[in-house]
């Protein structure tokens, strides 16, 4: 099969395509021949070498994947060879064939073309499991996320906006907020010139937002206590501004909020089967009937996969970049 592999950690110019045994599927495992698979930011951690897939996991990088059923492991059943799916993964993403365990396959749901459908596991099942499973955000609600021009942010707006929510957002540029407001934000916060726990407040009568969706980490850790609504809860997925912050305990013991930190990709097998499942039940009508929609800025073909890291890395892309074997 064709595949990026590195030699070394370093920049987009250390990923090359390269050719490599194809996957055999163990039991409980699908063999995918690869549609289309998506950039992720995790995968630019992982090509500098911070971010090692798990243990049993692929080497090669990649999240996620569209794709068509090649072969069933031992014991697998529900699936035909030829089914049109898209999977999360630990990784292997980056390859024109993938194994990936049964229970994070998925259908693509209706109207959504194969390709496109490579954009919608990982967005989907993070931001269902972060800001409904763990955060329970409820209708009426305020929810704010950071990076609402991105894929995880493109999505979390329309799925919050479809539940009921009040949606807020931050976004670095003019166009990228204009694209929030269209997906359904109703405030979109310039972070370059803004304050959004000023906006936040003045917005709410002072309340704040129950659910906070944050990829920042400790650069944001203050602020976002600082914008918690009593009972309030914030959701950390990400460390794009640090790793270490101060938490003032009290602050947030006034409010009863809550703090909490979850990674996808570590879960066991069986927790992200949960997860897709419950993606499927409550998600996927909503991608069908065009409530929530994957937002696409390019697809490129695997052998441009450095350019598309160096896309992802500019900040220019809106929405998801994926790459065809």
């Amino acid at each position: 099969m064709r595949a990026v592999t590195q030699t070394a950690p370093g920049g987009p110019e250390t990923l090359v395509v390269s050719e490599l045994p194809d996957p055999v599927p163990g039991p409980g495992e699908i063999l995918l021949d690869v549609a289309a698979t998506a950039v992720n930011r995790a995968d630019l951690l992982q090509r500098q070498g911070f971010y090692p897939p798990p243990p049993g996991a692929s080497d090669v990088i990649g999240l996620e994947c569209s794709g068509t059923v090649a072969a069933l492991g031992e014991g697998v059943s529900g699936w035909g060879v030829g089914d049109a799916v898209c999977a999360l993964l630990a990784g292997g993403g980056y390859a024109s064939r993938v194994v990936v365990p049964a229970g994070q396959v998925m259908p693509v749901p209706d109207g959504i073309d194969l390709v496109t459908a490579a954009a919608l596991p990982e967005v989907a099942c993070t931001v269902w499991s972060n800001v409904f499973m763990v955060a329970a955000l409820r209708p009426d609600e305020v929810f704010l996320v950071h990076g609402g021009g991105g894929g995880i942010g493109t999505f979390a707006i329309q799925l919050a906006a479809a539940s009921g929510a009040r949606v807020f957002t931050t976004a670095g540029s003019a166009d990228k907020l204009e694209r929030c407001r269209e997906l359904g934000a109703e405030v979109a916060i310039n972070y370059r010139d803004e304050d959004f726990v000023e906006v936040v407040r003045t917005a709410t009568g002072g309340a704040g937002a129950d659910v906070v969706l944050d990829n920042m980490g400790a650069k944001y850790l203050g602020r976002n206590v600082d914008v918690l609504a009593d009972e309030g809860r914030l959701v950390i997925i990400g460390m794009q501004g640090g790793a270490k912050a101060e938490l003032n305990i009290g602050q947030l013991l006034s409010k009863r909020g809550a703090v909490i930190a979850t990674a996808l990709r570590s879960r066991p097998i069986e927790s992200k089967a949960r997860i897709c499942a419950s993606v499927v039940e409550h998600v996927w009508p909503l991608v069908a009937d065009g409530q929530v929609q994957p937002v696409v800025s390019a697809v490129l073909p695997l052998d441009e996969v450095a350019e598309a890291h160096r896309l992802i890395e500019s900040g220019e892309a809106v929405g998801k970049v994926l790459l065809t074997p």
